[in-house]
């Protein structure tokens, strides 16, 4: 049985369908990326899996139960996280305040804050070194940190990532991706979407290509790798 299951979901932004009845599905344990152009649809799926958007048509199942009308914040105390494309980070708030924030949108007690600090501290040094720093004076790699460690703190039992590679210096990407590997190996299902779709596949198990809202291909990411339709749209190959 899937961890996260979507069926059929249809999406509009007023008269616009952005999503187009996609299904998709995540086991527990795994790393799943969406791939895809700009407009795809891919920020709309993950904002409509955390609450933020709701579906027009069609199911969200997680742990067997049944999403689609629950409000965003008990979707976070359920157990999915989530690193918004563009961070949105607190700016004014220190490094430390912005964790707490992960914290109090899981109304997670006083007894597991500590162990939800350890490791986010563990996965992220620097975030412990500039704790009483301002959000917004870290460097872009560091507010990338920040925001997946920020989602970490709601100690999810799924991180939805999006984009976490953007804008980052490519040997700050690698570090993103290696931390994404350890974050899955303590136990963490991970649901990623990345405009670099040779890294994400690279670290995924299975993959989804959307394009104008609708789910083209799914496969093993060995097998999209090597497709020639994804080498040539999206790993820039001919």
């Amino acid at each position: 049985m899937a961890l996260l299951e979507l069926s059929g979901v249809h999406v509009h932004y007023g008269m616009i369908e952005a999503v187009k009845g996609i299904s998709l599905s995540v086991g527990d344990g795994e790393i799943v990326t969406l791939i895809g152009g700009n407009g795809a649809g891919k920020t709309t799926t993950l904002k409509t899996i955390s609450g933020l958007k709701r579906t027009s048509k069609g199911r969200i199942r997680f742990k067997e139960k049944d999403i689609g009308s629950v409000p965003a914040h008990r979707i976070v105390e359920m157990g999915i996280g989530h690193a918004p494309e563009g961070r949105r980070i607190f700016a004014r708030m220190s490094v430390r305040e912005n964790l707490e924030m992960g914290l109090y949108a899981a109304g997670r007690q006083t007894a597991k804050s500590t162990e939800a600090f350890d490791r986010v501290y563990a996965l992220f040094p620097i975030l412990q070194e500039r704790k009483a720093q301002a959000g917004g004076t870290l460097s872009g790699g560091q507010q990338q940190m920040l925001a997946i460690g920020r989602a970490l703190m709601t100690t999810p039992t799924i991180l939805m990532l999006d984009e976490p590679s953007m804008g980052l210096a490519p040997n700050l990407v690698e570090r993103i991706f290696e931390i994404i590997l350890e974050i899955n190996k303590q136990g963490t299902t991970v649901l990623l979407i990345e405009q670099n779709a040779h890294m994400a596949l690279s670290i995924a198990s299975r993959g989804y290509v959307i394009e104008s809202g609708r789910i083209v291909l799914e496969d093993s990411a060995r097998a999209l790798l090597g497709n020639d339709q994804v080498r040539k749209a999206y790993l820039g190959e001919e």
